[in-house]
């Protein structure tokens, strides 16, 4: 019989030559995360804790002492999402030979692969009396298939006496590691102690703004605050990181994840159906559901330099942390305080604050056929200093909120895109149900179709409602009105009173 040796994903290291040196930096002294969003994410869709298509450029600071000669040095503690082929090591005193991305991560599978050959020990109980019998064997199969053993008995396969059997093994094979580990290989002159920069970009990463707009009762003012969220999909942590993050749309090919799994052991006796051991395929227990952090308000210290203070809602006094700095076209925002991005979680600093934003709420709403409907709440503004504003938006969701005897209260919800210095500033909130526009076909002609539009307010209060006229086989006309344009549309621009109604007659022709 023949056997071969699974070769594990990536191919990308076998154990070192025999004789050769290795050298392991278990963990970086320093770490810098930077974070780009996921560009095919919209601005109001949630985070997928398990499949995050963002990414980070990671820049760690390593001591490590390099043997003379050739050596493999081994970054142990890297993202297990790294990408083999954009990491960069500087500070070598020595040339590279190659570097490469450990596809053996300690595992059930990978540990029977890397023992292929070797002795190792068979524990079986006995069903009946509980009596534990140990004996030797070799492995002569590895994960992929029926596990193939050769003890003193002869040549049989795992699980397959219809006992319980446990393989013990002395110790854990060179090359298998328990951490996502890069290797690099190198070659030099003399043995040195040195500090070396390794940078990489790692997939599993993303981040978004959520921001909080509290109006003022008249509805003439907003308070916007937001939180930086970042999110790390990632099996590895990083402890008090120097953490930026990068707004703008990155050109960069997509690359496949290149993360090693663990081969699942195979088990399967022959001839079939003979035995009655457990023929499942053995399979890693699914891991912890992932924890999600606090709010990160340990920087709150007040001697940061122009920290604001702001006002959570719950009353609790932070400060803000993030600060916005120009990146060519893209926009980098930096925390200035180290922060933890743990493994398999998000974390959420203070980006910003900004108090008492003049805006204008109207209610919106696009025609397109005969239909009741509820117009959508929009807070205008434009993104300058003089309105309160005057720096880079990133996009995010945004949940607004009112104060109601004195509490306050979710009023909707909705996103805010990339808005840059000088451009409007247009906040949707959820459909009003209070705010409701009917059309109605009146009169049906050879050419000419009527219409009336009619808007009635609930509220006790006068509105600002803008309807605009679309439909793009259409040509309108509105007798006796000269009405505004909005992107080429008929926009019926009206203030409705409180507790009242407004109509619009109009006729359409279509041109299709």
């Amino acid at each position: 019989m023949a056997f071969r040796r699974l070769v594990p994903l990536l191919g990308l290291l076998a154990a070192p030559a025999l004789g050769q040196a290795i050298a392991v930096s278990p963990g970086p002294d320093s770490v810098s995360v930077t974070v780009y969003r996921d560009p095919r994410r919209g601005a109001d869709q949630p985070f997928k804790l398990d499949w995050l298509n963002g990414y980070a450029l990671i820049s760690e600071r390593r001591t490590i002492d390099i043997p003379a000669g050739e050596a493999d040095l081994r970054f142990e503690g890297v993202a297990g999402g790294i990408l083999p082929q954009s990491a960069i090591v500087t500070g070598l005193p020595d040339a590279v030979v190659e570097k490469n991305r450990d596809a053996w991560l300690l595992s059930p599978g990978s540990l029977l692969d890397a023992s292929l050959g070797r002795r190792v020990h068979v524990r079986r109980t006995s069903l009946a009396t509980g009596e534990v019998a140990e004996t030797d064997a070799v492995i002569r199969s590895g994960a992929d298939g029926a596990v193939v053993l050769e003890s003193p008995a002869g040549i049989e396969t795992l699980r397959c006496t219809g006992l319980p059997e446990t393989l013990v093994y002395s110790h854990v094979p060179a090359g298998l590691s328990a951490k996502p580990t890069l290797s690099v290989r190198t070659r030099g002159t003399r043995a040195a102690r040195v500090t070396v920069t390794l940078s990489y970009l790692a997939s599993g990463f993303d981040w978004q703004a959520d921001y909080i707009a509290e109006l003022s009762r008249d509805g003439t003012r907003m308070d916007l605050f937001a939180w930086l969220t970042l999110a790390n999909g990632d099996e590895t942590g990083f402890a008090r990181a120097d953490t930026q993050a990068v707004a703008g749309r990155v050109n960069r090919e997509s690359d496949d994840r290149s993360e090693p799994e663990a081969p699942p052991i195979r088990l399967e006796c022959w001839p079939g159906g003979t035995t009655t051991s457990d023929l499942r395929e053995y399979q890693p227990p699914p891991p912890a559901p992932p924890p999600v952090m606090a709010l990160d308000v340990s920087a709150r210290r007040p001697n940061l330099e122009s920290a604001v203070p702001v006002t959570s809602i719950g009353g609790e006094q932070f400060f803000q942390t993030a600060r916005q700095e120009g990146l060519g076209d893209l926009k980098l925002y930096r925390i200035p305080e180290p922060v933890t991005v743990a493994a398999k979680s998000q974390k959420q600093v203070a980006l910003l604050r900004r108090p008492r934003i003049p805006v204008h709420r109207v209610y919106r709403w696009r025609v397109s056929g005969e239909e009741a409907h509820g117009l959508t709440p929009t807070l205008v503004t434009r993104n300058r200093d003089e309105d309160g504003l005057g720096l880079p938006l990133p996009a995010g969701r945004v949940a607004f909120f009112e104060v109601f005897e004195g509490r306050r209260i979710l009023v909707g919800q909705g996103k805010i895109d990339d808005v840059a210095v000088g451009e409007p500033l247009e906040l949707e909130a959820d459909v009003s149900s209070e705010i409701v526009s009917t059309v109605v076909r009146e009169r049906d002609g050879p050419d000419w179709d009527d219409y009336r539009v009619t808007v009635t307010n609930a509220k006790p209060f006068a509105v600002d409602v803008e309807i605009e006229l679309d439909d793009v086989n259409a040509r309108f006309d509105v007798p006796g009105r000269r009405l505004e344009e909005r992107n080429g549309k008929p926009l019926w621009r009206i203030r409705v009173p409180a507790n009242g109604r407004a109509e619009l007659r109009y006729r359409m022709k279509d041109e299709a």
